[in-house]
């Protein structure tokens, strides 16, 4: 069996399709086999006050498609413009790599493929945002 497999804390919480599941006291795990699922773990989500770079707003407009509060058909193009954006800042081979990734799943219309090749970039945007010449 193929597809992707959720490992669950206790009582951690995951949208799949728009519903919010909550697992129960102990570990759990769960085989999503339905190709396309849409699956967003709230403790990796971006809460809306959170969306303050410009990695992290692309991550968070991504999450909406997810999460049902956006559609995917008109939110597409604006998602390909901010990628085309961010490869303009984030020229080295792993990060050009990361937003072809996303570029590629998002173009397949697997958004969840999508952000998760973008949140790779948090960290670097992290450290490029931390950085102040004197």
């Amino acid at each position: 069996m193929s597809g992707l497999v959720l490992k669950l804390a206790p009582k951690e919480r995951v949208l799949i399709n728009g519903a919010v599941i909550e697992n129960g006291d102990r570990r759990g795990r769960l085989s999503i086999v339905t190709p396309d699922a849409n699956i967003l773990r709230l403790r990796d989500a971006i809460h809306p006050e959170e969306a303050t770079t410009p990695v992290r707003r692309v991550c968070y407009a991504a999450q909406l498609v997810l999460s049902g509060d956006s559609d995917a058909e008109t939110t597409r193009l604006s998602l390909l413009r901010r990628i085309e954006e961010l490869s303009q800042i984030f020229t080295d081979r792993d990060s050009r790599r990361a937003l072809a990734e996303a570029t590629d799943a998002l173009i397949a219309n697997h958004h969840y493929k999508c952000l998760k090749a973008l949140r790779t970039l948090l960290p670097r945007e992290e450290r490029l945002m931390a950085f102040r010449p004197q």
